[in-house]
């Protein structure tokens, strides 16, 4: 089933997102590359796909796991968590309607 993961930033997180943003893509690319991942990228914190110096306000990931146990513990071993990047973290499950 698919897992909607929908994180929230801390205040002024760009710097500890760069810093950890090689590991976090790393997963993301795992997920891709086993066929496992619909969507993913971060929300900009102003109305620009490339909010320079404003960052990010959080994250979604959209992918397929076995439950919502397994996707919430994919969600707690994210690196901008260690890093602290992420305040909040929901995992929910979604449902692909379309296209």
């Amino acid at each position: 089933m698919w897992y909607a993961i929908v994180s929230e930033d801390v205040e002024n997180s760009l710097s500890k997102r760069q810093t950890a943003r090689p590991a976090h893509l790393e997963r993301l690319e795992i997920l891709k590359n086993e066929g496992r991942l619909l969507v993913a990228g971060p929300f900009p914190a102003i109305d620009s796909e490339t909010p320079g110096d404003a960052g990010f306000t959080g994250s979604l990931v959209i992918a397929e796991f076995d439950s919502l146990e397994a996707a919430q513990t994919w969600a707690d071993a994210d690196p901008y968590i260690e890093a602290g990047v992420y305040e909040k973290v929901v995992v929910k499950p979604y449902k692909k309607v379309l296209p």
